[in-house]
Parts: structure tokens; C-alpha cells; sequence
């Protein structure tokens, strides 16, 4: 792997002079200077960094609508999305709209029969239904044909997402995407949870003004989705996750309590849990509903009172997990045989199955990412056409990509690093060659071998509790602000050893030249790749930098990331 040092940015040390010179440094580097940023950084005040929902440009509109739908009577359906993202949105506005006195249902569709996002036959049942609003979330910005019907059949649809914006709209009553060019609102990285959210801040706020401080037990919810989703922690983000993890730590959800139990977490008010918690162990399983049998089982975990029904859903969740689990492993082995022979020699790798299960697409073709490099699709072909996922890699924005190939594909909808297709199965091959060709124009003269980021290089006197203490305050850590990456070199191994089940592990006793510190370092799932390394050799070690606090005794650590002899 390829160490890239960040260049060392020139600024004044004194407008951090009670933090870390590296610390003050490595904000930098992130584009956080000048006293006044850094604070409002490190401490991240709620009220200070929450914008006003009605910065958007049809927030107005929707509240509103849905304020006539409350006076009238009118049925309003949420059309969520199957997703952790989708499903904690979806909770978010019926929670908020039952709170109004609206008659709410929430609609989930099959990802397997239906896909994603509105559909023409969902929409006729609701309105045969007598529904009258339908309200979006983390969806909805590409269904033009679908709103259109709608209208036709006397349905209202307010659309809330954060999807990559098409070209033409939907004629909806009221859009609410921060990435519409000219909506107002400053933060275009909110994930489909974040806009629900500003929704229901909103909603509050002219409806309910008594209660808006409610809103603020809705972030265990906007936590989990925002997290989940892979939307940069930055921003309006990082607040609402760094407060949500507190209000998940003493969630009143029976779902949630259920949730950890099953999954052993050990989350209290003790016991903070981390986005680590969220990424690996809490969004699988809420994920897994969807993409096993139907999402709806993990929305009913979490809107469930009954602490009985609760752990039936919690255990039920778990089954789908562990199926999920296997299923993703066989066909991951499967596309890697086709990456490694069919398109070695391509810049895209683009693996069609009719034995491919809708479910677990984007989660194989992120898994043949990580292990190739190359943008990747997976599709379940069908009797006439092909659904499935891409994940990219950070030099190709593949819903640009994608986009320009538009006039091959039935659907399709996404992010820069992650999108998704329906598309006729005679039009698989041309698709694929002009997608091919785009990437490979794209990615011409360009270096993607896989590097590592490191935020500075460090000397041993600089790492002690100040800075980890510093570091602990640039928390939540996670895609947009990751956690700090430091690399030292030239440090002799004065002891080494593995340790953990089946030996996987490293820990090594490192000493710094010129420095009479012992640094304590471990390396998880090392042992393998640097067996060769011995006492006394020297080495330069990349590293993430924590306290390890136990039985009242406190001490710095190196987590390593990766290790090279010196000086190469």
C-alpha cells in the first residue's frame, strides 16, 4: 500500500495555543483554521450548527400541505425506502405526523418484486386506498412518470431525498433536496434521514412549537440512518451523529434495546456506542430485513412497544443477518472468479447472474471493490430485464458515469461511489461498452493503486494524553472525517508477539531513536502479513492513536494500520 503524507499546511499554532501544535496542524489539513472554526469544530454546539429547515425553498409548501392534510382529515402515506436510511426516515415523519394527528401509513417496497423508489402499481393501490398525500423519503427524485400519475389519480406527493439530481424534475408539490441547485439550504450532504429530519424540525416548529424539543429524541433514529447511508460525517452530519449516539446510548425504542441485546452490544449511558457500532453491527442488521424476505420486519422492530414482540423481531432480524452473511460470501466468490478472468484487463467489472439475489448486489459488488480496485456492478438478470448495484472507486463518479449513458437504461439513481440500475437485458452488452469506455477515458493517465492517507508524520514527544484527549473531541469518526492517521519512522521493535485467537494479532513494545519512551503498539489481523518482522528490527509504522484506559490505569497506544522496514 502507498503512504501519501498530506503536505504540511502552514498555519498559526496560536490560534489553537491551549491544543496540540499536531493537532492545530493536522485541523488544517482538513480545512479547519483560525481559532473561532476550531472551537466551533472541537465542541460542536447543537443549536449553533442547526440549520433552519426553512432555508429550503419548499419547506413552506410542504408544511403547509401537510398542515391542510391534518385539518381536513386527509389519509398521507410515508413511501420509505428498504434501506437503514430509508426505514429510520420513514419511523422519523410517521412518529412527527401521528404527533400532528394525521392518519399516517407507512409504505415500504419489495426489493426484490418492486425495486427501488416510486412505482406506477404502488401508486394506484395507495390512491384506490383514498390516500391523498404521499410524502417521500430518501427516494422520489427520479420518479417524474410516477408523480405524474399520481396527480392524475388526485394523490399530492411532497418528495424528500438526497439523491443525485436529474436533469428534469417531477412536477411534485414540493421538492426537498439540499442538492437542487438554488433550494436554499447551505449543506448539501445530509443523507435521506437528515432531509426527513428537517422536515419534521420544521413541522414542529409551526405546528407543534410546545413540544420541538422532541425533535431531539428523533437523533438515535437520524444517527443510525445518517451512519449507515456513507454520507460524510461533516457538518450538520457530525452534529447530528455525535448527539445521536448520546440519545442512542439511552434510547427509549424497545426495538433498538432488543436490537443490542440480540447482537450482544453493550450500549448503555455508560457505554457510548460508537459509529463503528452503528457501521458493523447495528445498519447490517436493520439492512438485512430487506434484503433477506421484506424491510418491513425491520421497521416493525423499531416502532414496536412490546418488549416480547420486540425480541421475536430482534431474533428474527439475526436469522436474516447470518443467512445475508453466507449468501454474500458465495456469490462474492463467485464474481471474483469472473473479475479475475473475464475482466482482468478491464477498467469496469460488470458481473450479470441470473442465480445473483437482489439482496445482496451492492454489498458484493462494494466487497469486489475493495478487493480489485475497479468500479464494479452486480445485476440479477431477470426474464426481460436486469437490476442490480455499482460501487466505484473515489477517481470515477459513477452516477455521472451512468448518467451519461442514460438513454440504455429503464432506471437508475445514486451517489458518486454507489448507484443503481434497471435495464432491458438486450441492451446489457451496449450499456456495458460505452460505460466501459467512459471509465476508461476517465481514469486515463490516472494513478488508482490503493493508498493510504496519512494526516502527519510525529515524533514520539508529541504523542501523550493532550493529544489524544484532542483527538477524542474530533469524534464522530467515519467517511468525511476519518479517524487521524499518523505515521513514525525508524522505530526499533524491542518486543513483539501475537496474541488473540488462532494468533491473528500483533503487539508490539517500539522505541523511537533519541527517545527514552517505550510506545505500546498493536497491530489486528497483522500477524500474517509481517510475520518476517523480528526483535530488533527497524521499522516506520502508519498508526491510529487512542488511550487505553483499564482498571484505573491509563496509557497512550498505537493502533497500527500498516507497517514497512525503515526507510523504504
Amino acid at each position: 500500500m502507498n503512504w501519501k503524507i498530506k503536505e504540511k499546511i502552514n498555519t498559526d499554532i496560536s490560534h489553537g495555543s491551549d491544543l496540540p501544535a499536531v493537532l492545530v496542524r493536522l485541523l488544517a489539513g482538513r480545512g479547519i483554521e483560525g481559532g473561532e472554526e476550531i472551537r466551533a469544530f472541537l465542541d460542536s454546539d447543537y443549536e449553533k450548527n442547526n440549520h433552519d429547515p426553512f432555508l429550503f425553498s419548499d419547506m413552506e409548501k410542504a408544511v403547509e400541505r401537510i398542515r391542510k392534510a391534518c385539518n381536513e382529515g386527509e389519509k398521507v402515506v410515508i413511501f420509505g425506502d428498504y434501506d437503514a436510511d430509508g426505514i429510520t426516515s420513514s419511523v422519523i415523519l410517521k412518529e412527527t405526523l401521528e404527533q400532528i394527528g394525521i392518519a399516517v401509513s407507512v409504505y415500504i417496497p419489495d426489493k426484490k418484486s418492486e425495486g427501488y423508489g416510486l412505482n406506477g402499481k404502488a401508486v394506484a393501490k395507495l390512491a384506490e386506498k383514498g390516500i391523498k398525500l404521499i410524502v417521500t423519503v430518501d427516494c422520489g427524485i427520479t420518479g417524474i412518470k410516477e408523480v405524474e400519475k399520481a396527480q392524475e389519480l388526485g394523490v399530492d406527493v411532497i418528495i424528500t431525498d438526497h439523491h443525485h439530481v436529474p436533469e428534469v424534475l417531477p412536477k411534485a408539490l414540493a421538492i426537498i433536496n439540499p442538492r437542487i441547485e438554488g433550494c436554499g439550504y447551505p449543506f448539501l450532504e445530509l443523507a435521506g434521514v437528515g432531509v426527513a429530519f428537517k422536515l419534521a424540525q420544521a413541522l414542529f416548529e409551526r405546528l407543534l412549537p410546545e413540544k420541538k424539543d422532541h425533535t431531539k429524541w428523533l437523533l438515535d433514529l437520524v444517527a443510525v440512518g445518517t451512519v449507515a447511508d456513507c454520507v460524510p460525517l461533516v457538518g450538520e452530519n457530525r452534529i447530528f451523529v455525535k448527539y445521536g449516539l448520546l440519545v442512542l446510548s439511552k434510547t427509549k425504542r424497545t426495538g433498538f434495546q432488543q436490537l443490542f441485546s440480540v447482537a450482544r452490544l453493550n450500549i448503555d449511558e455508560n457505554n457510548l456506542p460508537s459509529t463503528r457500532n452503528i457501521g458493523y453491527h447495528i445498519a447490517p442488521r436493520i439492512n438485512a430485513a430487506g434484503r433477506i424476505n421484506h424491510a418491513n420486519l425491520a421497521y416493525d422492530l423499531l416502532v414496536e412497544g412490546d418488549v416480547a414482540k420486540s425480541r421475536a423481531y430482534a431474533l428474527e432480524l439475526e436469522d436474516n443477518n447470518s443467512s445475508r452473511q453466507k449468501i454474500t460470501e458465495t456469490v462474492t466468490n463467485e464474481v471474483k472468479v469472473l473479475a479475475e478472468n473475464m475482466f482482468k484487463d478491464k477498467k469496469l467489472i460488470f458481473a450479470v447472474g441470473e442465480n445473483f439475489p437482489i439482496g445482496v448486489v451492492g454489498l458484493v459488488a462494494g466487497k469486489i471493490v475493495q478487493q480489485f480496485n475497479k468500479p464494479t456492478a452486480v445485476l440479477q438478470k431477470g426474464e426481460t430485464e436486469s437490476k442490480g448495484s455499482f460501487r466505484s472507486i473515489p477517481q470515477v463518479n459513477i452516477i455521472e458515469a451512468i448518467e451519461k449513458c442514460q438513454e440504455l437504461l429503464i432506471k437508475f439513481g445514486g451517489h458518486s461511489q454507489a448507484a443503481g440500475i434497471s435495464i432491458e437485458n438486450g441492451k446489457l452488452e451496449a450499456f456495458y461498452e460505452k460505460l466501459n469506455a467512459q471509465i476508461e477515458k476517465e481514469l486515463e493517465g490516472k494513478d488508482i493503486s490503493p493508498e493510504l492517507l496519512i494526516d502527519a508524520e510525529v515524533s514520539a514527544e508529541e504523542l501523550d494524553f493532550s493529544l489524544a484527549e484532542g483527538l477524542e473531541k474530533c469524534k464522530p469518526f467515519g467517511e468525511g472525517n476519518p479517524e487521524p492517521v499518523f505515521v513514525m519512522r525508524g522505530l526499533s521493535v524491542e518486543n513483539l508477539r501475537t496474541i488473540g485467537n488462532g494468533e491473528k494479532h500483533l503487539k508490539f513494545s517500539l522505541k523511537a531513536q533519541g527517545s527514552p519512551k517505550i510506545l505500546e503498539a498493536v497491530g489486528f489481523y497483522l500477524a500474517k502479513e509481517f510475520a518476517h518482522i523480528r526483535r530488533g528490527d527497524l521499522i516506520d509504522a502508519a498508526f491510529n492513536l487512542q488511550k487505553d484506559e483499564w482498571n484505573g490505569n491509563r496509557r497512550i497506544q498505537l493502533m497500527l494500520i500498516d507497517l514497512k522496514s525503515a526507510g523504504k
